[in-house]
C-alpha cells in the first residue's frame, strides 16, 4: 500500500497517508538489555514493565463485526484462530480498532499458561476445530494503534495504554498485559521473576516519555526486552510432598485443579513450596486425588509447611508424587531455598508436570530436599555456561 501510494501520488500522497483498519502495520520491535539497572537508566529512570508472554504476537483489526488477525510477518492468520476472532468480537468494545495482543496457549481447567510449543499446534490449515479444543488460547492485549477513527501511533505509550483499558472488557481469557510502573531496581527484578514463574519469557519495559510513539517496523530503545540469559532443561524428576490444593474449574470443577508441592528441608524439618502443578493428571487421577488426600486434609496450613502461597485446601505433608519440569528458576513467591541463591528469592520449578508416579514407597521426609533442588539449579547454570 505504501509503494502503491508513492508511485501513484508521489510524496504529496505520502504526506496524507493514514493508518487504516484492514491494512497491517509493521510491528514495533524492542532492543534488549540484561539488567534492571541498565533498563531504568536507558528509560530515564522510570518505566512501564509488562509481562512478555510466551505466545504468538497478533495485530487485531476490528471493523464492526469483521475481525482480521495478522501475524508479525503481516500474514492473515484469522482462520487459524477462530476463538481469538470470537473473543475479540465479544470483548473489544470499539466499532473500529487496531490492537496488539499476545495469543497464548492456556489450560482452561487451571488457568495456567502453557509453553509456546503447544501453541504451535494451532498453526495449521486443517483440523482447526480439533486443535482449538485441544490447545485453547487466551489473549493478552498490550497496545492500541487505532480506536474509533483516532490514529494513536503518534501518541505516547501511556496514552495508548489508557485507551486500551477503555476498550477491553476483561474476562478469564481476555486480559490487558500485566504491568508495573516503577523506578525501583529491586521492584523491577521481583516483577521479572514473577513473570518467569507465571510462565512468561520475561518483561518488556517501555518508555513513558512524551516521545514514546509507536515506531512501526523499527527496533529502538523505547521498548526494551528483559529476558533470562539462559534456557535450560530439567532432565531429572523430583519427588515432592503435596501440602495444598486449588479448586478446579471447567472440566475440573468439583475436584482439584492443581496441587501445591514442596521440597523437604531436613535442617529445619519443614517443607518449603517449590511449585503449583496442574499438568499430567489423567481423568482417573483427578477423580481419585480427593479420596487419596481426604484423610490428610486439615483446616489450616500445617505447622511444618513454609508457604507464602495461600492454597484453597491444606494437607499435612504425607503424600509424595513424582514431577518433571521445564527448568528450575528463581522465584519471588516460593520458599524453597529462599535467600540461598539471591536475597528475597527462592527456587521454583517452571511448567511442572506429574509423571503419573505416586511415590507410595516414600514418606514425606524422603522427598527431594531443598539442597538437592539447589544443586539441580546450579548444574543448569554450569551446563549453560
Amino acid at each position: 500500500m505504501v509503494a502503491k501510494t508513492l508511485v501513484e501520488k508521489g510524496l504529496a500522497g505520502m504526506k496524507k497517508f493514514k493508518v487504516s483498519v484492514g491494512k497491517p502495520i509493521r510491528p514495533m520491535l524492542a532492543e534488549r538489555l540484561s539488567s534492571p539497572e541498565e533498563i531504568l537508566e536507558k528509560l530515564g529512570g522510570k518505566c512501564i514493565a509488562e509481562y512478555k508472554y510466551d505466545g504468538e504476537r497478533v495485530q487485531i483489526h476490528k471493523n464492526g463485526e469483521n475481525i482480521t488477525l495478522f501475524s508479525r510477518r503481516l500474514e492473515n492468520i484469522s482462520d487459524q484462530y477462530p476463538d481469538a476472532v470470537d473473543l475479540t468480537r465479544r470483548h473489544v468494545k470499539a466499532e473500529t480498532a487496531i490492537l496488539e495482543a499476545e495469543c497464548v496457549a492456556v489450560d482452561l481447567d487451571t488457568g495456567e499458561m502453557r509453553p509456546f510449543q503447544e501453541l504451535m499446534h494451532r498453526r495449521r490449515k486443517y483440523g482447526v476445530k480439533e486443535a482449538m479444543e485441544e490447545y485453547p488460547i487466551s489473549l493478552f492485549f498490550f497496545d492500541a494503534l487505532y480506536v474509533n477513527g483516532n490514529d494513536l501511533t503518534l501518541k505516547p505509550y501511556p496514552v495508548r495504554r489508557k485507551q486500551l483499558t477503555e476498550v477491553i472488557q476483561p474476562s478469564e481469557r481476555v486480559q490487558i498485559a500485566k504491568h508495573l510502573i516503577t523506578d525501583d531496581v529491586e521492584e523491577l527484578e521481583k516483577f521479572f521473576l514473577k513473570a518467569i514463574e507465571d510462565g512468561c519469557e520475561g518483561l518488556v519495559c517501555k518508555s513513558m516519555a512524551e516521545d514514546s510513539v509507536y515506531q512501526a517496523g523499527a527496533r529502538g530503545w523505547l521498548w526494551i526486552k528483559y529476558k533470562r540469559d539462559y534456557k535450560s532443561e530439567m532432565t531429572d524428576t523430583v519427588d515432592l510432598a503435596v501440602v495444598g490444593a486449588f479448586h478446579g474449574r471447567g472440566k475440573r470443577a468439583g475436584t482439584y485443579g492443581s496441587l501445591l508441592l514442596a521440597a523437604y528441608d531436613p535442617e529445619e524439618d519443614v517443607f518449603k513450596t517449590v511449585c503449583k502443578c496442574g499438568s499430567g493428571f489423567t481423568d482417573e487421577d483427578l477423580a481419585k486425588l480427593p479420596k487419596i488426600l481426604e484423610k490428610h486434609k486439615i483446616p489450616h496450613k500445617h505447622g511444618r509447611v513454609v508457604s507464602t502461597v495461600e492454597a484453597d485446601v491444606w494437607f499435612e505433608p504425607k503424600i509424595v508424587i513424582e514431577v518433571i519440569g521445564a527448568e528450575i528458576t528463581l522465584s519471588p513467591i516460593h520458599t524453597c531455598a529462599q535467600n540461598v541463591i539471591r536475597k528475597g528469592s527462592g527456587l521454583a520449578i517452571r511448567f511442572p508436570r506429574f509423571t503419573g508416579n505416586y511415590r507410595l514407597d516414600k514418606s514425606a521426609e524422603d522427598a527431594t530436599t531443598v539442597n538437592e533442588i539447589v544443586e539441580m539449579y546450579q548444574k543448569q547454570l554450569k551446563k549453560e555456561a
